[in-house]
């Protein structure tokens, strides 16, 4: 079965089938549709997940056929998660999906999620595929396309409870903002969280869009971002009390610090999968001078540790939005500047 993206919530709302595949070169997109799974598969009682990355030509596809084989009486049902970066099972996975789908149906107890890259006609057509999208929900999830991209950008205002202005002053916000995003969803999803974070619900003021997207403080606070992941502990301080002397958002300091931790532990989970890391860094849309930057920290940093920094970042999140935590500075730009250098003193080196 067919679903176009557009339908995956209605469809969810009505019942679950036991598999689905998402398939498309559009990360954000993608991601939330396998969000929505998640949280309709928890909400049916699948709370135990196992997930599996197809990488390399030795996959050993035996425990993705074992997941969930051996579910007692009273266990928990499953959700099955399988990403194959490069959209070629080969031989041996084509075989083992082809299972997969033979017994999808057959079982209530485990939910089976294939994610996929952007497919040519002939992987479409390839025995695995077919069985598959027979068994489930195929799901092709493309690109928004530049003409659809300022109705796109009011959709999400509008679900964050924003809205430009009516007539002409509005439309020309909207093509802005898909100027200065084409081609980057995910550039235009930042944007417009930023926008919930520095403007009430309700219709954005004239202007608004094009403040947020061309500030220079906002456009400091990645150049701090730069600076704090190469390590340069002095130079970060002198930063962040610029950047506070000039009136910037402690949020929006924060956020560009927490989107690197973030992309850090997702990078390190990947290498510790198994993936390379050119992989795992393009996965992460970490490209330019960031992918020169998490390179070297990647190599140094464990799993334990950036799930600490992580935990400071969460902490910092409350305090800058009024929240008091134990044992860290109450003001929100010190607490900026502990989180900094906790980052700063693991990038480094010796």
């Amino acid at each position: 079965m067919h679903l176009p993206l557009a339908q995956l919530d209605a469809h969810l709302q009505q019942g679950l089938r036991p598999l689905y595949v998402l398939h498309g070169d559009e990360p954000l997109l993608q991601q939330e549709a396998l969000d929505a799974i998640r949280a309709a598969a928890r909400a049916a009682g699948h709370t135990e997940r196992s997930s599996f990355t197809v990488a390399g030509a030795h996959f050993d596809w035996s425990g993705v056929l074992a997941a969930g084989g051996s579910l007692s009486l009273f266990a928990e049902r499953q959700l099955l998660e399988l990403r194959i970066p490069s959209g070629k099972p080969g031989k041996d996975g084509s075989a083992a999906l082809q299972q997969l789908a033979e017994r999808a149906p057959a079982s209530e107890d485990v939910l089976t999620v294939v994610v996929l890259p952007r497919l040519d006609k002939a992987a479409r057509a390839s025995a695995w595929f077919t069985a598959l999208e027979g068994a489930g929900v195929a799901v092709q999830i493309d690109p928004v396309g530049r003409a659809q991209l300022p109705a796109w950008i009011a959709r999400r205002l509008a679900a964050q409870g924003q809205r430009v202005p009516a007539g002409e002053a509005g439309q020309h916000m909207l093509q802005f903002f898909a100027d200065q995003v084409e081609g980057n969803l995910l550039a235009a999803h930042q944007e417009i969280a930023k926008l919930a974070l520095l403007h009430p619900p309700g219709e954005l003021p004239a202007g608004a869009i094009e403040a947020a997207v061309l500030n220079v403080a906002r456009y400091d606070a990645f150049q701090l971002s730069e600076v704090v992941l190469s390590g340069q502990v002095l130079r970060t301080q002198r930063m962040l009390e610029g950047l506070e002397a000039a009136g910037a958002a402690p949020v929006l300091v924060h956020w560009a610090l927490a989107e690197d931790i973030r992309a850090l532990k997702r990078c390190r989970e990947a290498l510790d999968a198994g993936k390379p890391l050119p992989m795992a860094l393009r996965e992460n849309r970490v490209w330019g001078p960031k992918e020169r930057l998490f390179e070297p920290l990647l190599r140094r940093a464990t799993a334990a540790q950036l799930g600490r920094l992580l935990q400071s970042a969460h902490t910092v999140d409350g305090i800058v939005k009024g929240l008091k935590a134990p044992d860290w500075p109450q003001e929100p730009w010190q607490a900026l500047a502990r989180l900094a250098l906790q980052v700063g003193r693991l990038a480094r080196p010796g």
